[in-house]
């Protein structure tokens, strides 16, 4: 019995250990990118910029609204009412420029231009 006892503490030390290590890694591959991404000059400046939510909506209404709809709640892509809650500022910039998610074309904002957006965004 006390044999079986030891095999269990041992087991759960063993699981302990494994998410533990997971935990560690985890943070530790979220921070090398979060770095990376700071270091990115655009990114950077990007984030450096207050932005106007009101040029935002302007570049919004002319860029995005055919398919994420003119009061953002969705058409074709989806709806961006929150969307600022789901995602970073940082991975919002990305999935802008990078066009990753087809149909959504890259759309190459100036800094300036990025930070209004990001700015309204925030507002939804």
């Amino acid at each position: 019995m006390e044999e079986q006892a030891l095999k269990k503490n041992f087991s759960f030390q063993g699981l302990f250990l494994t998410a533990l290590a997971i935990l560690l890694t985890s943070g530790l591959i979220a921070l090398t990118i979060h770095q990376v991404q700071m270091s990115d000059p655009y990114m950077h400046q990007v984030l450096s910029l207050a932005g106007n939510p009101h040029q935002g909506q302007a570049i919004y209404q002319m860029n995005c609204s055919g398919c994420h709809g003119l009061d953002a709640s969705g058409k074709v892509g989806p709806s961006l009412w929150k969307v600022s809650d789901r995602r970073s500022q940082m991975g919002l910039i990305q999935q802008v420029i990078s066009g990753n998610t087809p149909p959504m074309p890259k759309f190459q904002a100036s800094p300036e231009e990025m930070a209004d957006l990001l700015s309204y965004l925030n507002t939804l």
